[in-house]
């Protein structure tokens, strides 16, 4: 286990995982006597409760052993390597779990920024064709649009959507200022100029379910 890992626990647990990793290393050999609690506390630097709850630790696991009147003793190498296992399987585990709240916290950030990012720029059109209603909109119609094959007199645009065409492409073709007999059909783009709302309405009238 990382020093940064051991630093995130309390103070005896950290004692307990540093003569952990001395057990298992054998600096400290199986059937040696360690050194009495309080010159364990001198050694790590910490009080004689915390060496005590350290020991007690290692004790409840069978790692030491407390024998009356001999003091503590290194009972097994390989519990003190399961110890250390699992508190490296637990670290890994809450290192994954800060690093996926890390990252949905950076999406967040960077969905909220792209929402702002949107916003402005709907407020940035919405601004543009309201200071300059002469500037044109366009809608290409689909085969799933309504009333194809029909000419603009027969569709009343204007008096349904407010719309008012100024210009029908159809192919490669450009006319401009179509007259009222000027015929609406299949992949033709409409441009038309109106208020915030045409746009919508005009969908809408083509698109009576919706634009599949």
């Amino acid at each position: 286990m990382s020093h940064v890992a051991k630093d995130k626990l309390p103070k005896y647990q950290q004692v307990a995982i540093a003569i952990a990793e001395r057990i298992a290393s054998e600096q400290y050999p199986v059937g040696q006597k360690l050194r009495a609690r309080s010159t364990l506390a001198n050694s790590f630097r910490v009080s004689a409760e915390t060496a005590r709850k350290a020991i007690n630790v290692l004790v409840d696991l069978n790692i030491v052993s407390v024998k009356h009147g001999s003091g503590v003793e290194v009972a097994s190498k390989e519990r003190a390597e399961d110890f250390l296992s699992q508190y490296a399987n637990v670290q890994s585990l809450q290192d994954l779990k800060l690093d996926i709240v890390s990252r949905i916290n950076q999406q967040k950030a960077e969905l909220t920024e792209l929402t702002h990012l949107l916003d402005e720029l709907v407020s940035q059109t919405q601004q543009v064709h309201t200071e300059n209603q002469f500037l044109p909109y366009e809608l290409t119609l689909t085969a799933t649009a309504a009333h194809l094959d029909k000419s603009l007199s027969d569709l009343h645009l204007w008096q349904e959507t407010s719309a008012t065409i100024i210009a029908i492409k159809h192919e490669e073709d450009m006319l401009l200022s179509p007259g009222p007999y000027a015929m609406i059909t299949e992949n033709d783009t409409l441009y038309f100029v109106g208020d915030e709302y045409t746009k919508q309405r005009l969908t809408n009238f083509f698109y009576p379910n919706g634009i599949n």
